[in-house]
């Protein structure tokens, strides 16, 4: 028996216990409330990893198929370009500023209320879409050049970009259909189509570059690739608002109080996500001009890069801020701030191996993971620094959802614009100071850089507005947390040269064989520091769900090979008096 006391929680592990039940009479719904906000982030994050997975296998079919030439290069500026504005008015400041409104409303209001609501944005939102595309159609020779100017040195590659544009940009508006769908779905707390949506985009181009030869280059079957998965995407994600009774429909578009709350809201997030892709344009520009394939080394690094914050960033703070709207709507803002704290030490928990890994061992990632086919060890390496260097925003990257978020649920899209552009100023700053002498990797560390002062100030903002504080739970974890990284760090360290000198006489398969055996020994080495997992993930369900002190709830976990029952039961903070075990710090 193994027996840890987290501060929150008391965690016995007894092999197969039981499910105990619990004699408060809160236990059981406060239970399920907190293991159903698991499950949801578990679900967000499950869906986005196996989107990561097989973006990876896409990529893989990318790198053979494409290599880093100028065809890849004028593919990944004709794939960015929608999805610049894609990130700008859909999923980045639409989402920020539509999800909290429609909870809000559908808690205060009814659901009558909120379907009006979501109609007349329905409405608003097509319409801007289909001029955005007919404008975009009409000038895509304009904005190829103003993407990427050094195109204009190769008149075949300008063209080829502008073809290719013209193939992807429709995906802006279907995906914009799926980002209002899919924010309905999640203020009512159904995430999985939504989660699950981008995998289709991974699948329909693996599929159409299977079929290469039947189009006039690989980009363009790619690019088709792209168009097709966001006709399957809307349909995947408006099929299930349609059988939730949800799907919206069109109407006049009146300007009440609730329609300019959301315009409040949304004009300085778009202004936020616009500064934030006005740096990922500033990279697309000066990486055209800088030697082939640096653009194709920012993408693969960056797909990488993506993972953790896709899977942990994003998941987490998917489920957050509806979770802390809720909160904050009931008044429970001492819970909102705890459930905050909890979701900080998950996400960075499940983040740690990914920043360590990606700083420790770049190379052997991307040479087992890319380097076949067109794409060789020159192209690997570059990759692999230009990951290193993005992962030193990493930790930023993943955490940010979460600090932001109580801003989001109390409507306040403002404060986070304000570090949004400094960071963003400061990124462009440095890209322009560092693309000469590190080329494409000086882009990466400039946009870490710059993620690292967006993630400060949001931090300085919240506690000068008292709306974020660290307990003395969080900052137990982090020290944590911090030597479980450095451990993590030797280890890989003493490792992976001595993987490469055994490995290195295979003759096939040696760089995918290096990062498998590494993949396993992380896994082996992670047995011996998995119980801080534990406790973390006993604190973050007590958390979020309201228990009070004797509650117990029983979980299954694998270790050392075995699958066994933990029991968590709830305890009283040394510092809390009794009677004050269930009150949010």
């Amino acid at each position: 028996m193994v027996r840890c006391r987290t501060g929150i929680v008391t965690i016995s592990e007894f092999g197969t216990i039981p499910e105990q039940r619990c004699t408060a009479s809160r236990c059981t719904a406060s239970g399920k409330r907190g293991l159903v906000l698991l499950n949801r982030i578990l679900t967000v994050g499950g869906y986005t990893l196996l989107s990561r997975l097989t973006g990876f296998m896409r990529d893989i079919m990318l790198a053979a198929i494409l290599g880093a030439g100028p065809v890849a290069d004028a593919f990944f500026v004709a794939f960015r370009l929608p999805n610049h504005f894609r990130a700008i008015f859909a999923e980045g400041a639409f989402n920020a500023a539509f999800i909290p409104a429609y909870a809000r409303i559908r808690t205060q209001g009814g659901e009558t209320a909120a379907k009006l609501f979501g109609d007349r944005i329905f409405t608003l939102l097509l319409a801007t879409q289909i001029v955005l595309l007919a404008l975009a159609l009409l000038f895509t020779p304009q904005a190829i050049d103003l993407l990427a100017p050094g195109f204009s040195r190769n008149p075949q590659q300008f063209a080829l970009a502008v073809s290719l544009t013209r193939i992807t940009f429709p995906y802006l508006l279907l995906i914009t259909l799926v980002t209002l769908w899919g924010g309905i779905l999640n203020a009512l707390n159904r995430f999985a189509a939504a989660a699950a949506a981008s995998i289709l985009l991974n699948v329909a181009m693996m599929a159409t570059l299977a079929v290469a030869w039947l189009f006039p280059s690989a980009g363009h079957a790619a690019a088709w690739g792209v168009l097709i998965s966001g006709v399957l995407q809307a349909a995947l994600v408006g099929g299930d608002a349609w059988r939730a009774g949800l799907m919206t429909s069109f109407h006049a578009l009146t300007w009440d109080n609730d329609v300019r709350r959301f315009f409040k809201a949304l004009v300085p997030a778009t202004v936020g996500s616009a500064g934030t892709q006005l740096a990922l344009f500033a990279d697309t520009i000066i990486a055209s001009f800088l030697t082939t394939g640096a653009l194709s080394a920012l993408y693969y690094a960056d797909r990488i890069d993506q993972l953790p914050i896709g899977v942990i960033g994003i998941a987490v703070g998917t489920v957050l801020v509806p979770e802390m709207t809720h909160r904050v709507a009931a008044g429970d803002h001492a819970g909102a701030r705890s459930a905050q704290n909890r979701a900080i030490e998950f996400a960075l928990l499940l983040a740690l191996p990914c920043v360590v890994a990606f700083l420790v061992i770049p190379g052997i990632i991307m040479r087992g993971l890319f380097m076949r086919g067109a794409f060789n060890a020159e192209d690997a390496h570059a990759a692999a620094m230009t990951l290193a260097a993005y992962t030193i925003g990493l930790v930023p990257f993943v955490l940010i959802r979460s600090v932001v978020a109580p801003f989001l649920a109390r409507g306040d899209t403002l404060t986070p614009v304000k570090a949004a552009l400094t960071g963003t100023a400061v990124n462009i700053a440095f890209k322009i100071a560092l693309m000469g002498s590190l080329s494409q990797v000086g882009l990466a560390l400039a946009t870490s850089i710059g993620a690292w002062i967006n993630f400060i100030l949001v931090l300085w903002f919240a506690a000068r507005a008292g709306l974020i504080a660290a307990d003395a739970t969080l900052k137990s974890s982090l020290v944590k947390l911090a030597a479980a990284g450095a451990a993590f760090a030797v280890f890989l360290l003493i490792a992976s040269p001595v993987v490469t000198s055994l490995l290195s006489s295979m003759s096939r398969f040696r760089h995918e064989s290096e990062l498998l055996v590494l993949a396993v020994l992380g896994g082996a080495f992670s047995e011996g520091v998995d119980l801080v997992g534990e406790q973390l993930i006993g604190a973050f369900i007590a958390t979020l769900g309201n228990y009070s002190p004797g509650n117990v709830v029983t979980l299954t976990v694998k270790r050392g090979g075995k699958t066994m029952q933990v029991r968590v039961t709830l305890g009283v903070r040394p510092q809390e008096a009794p009677g004050q075990g269930d009150q949010s710090p």
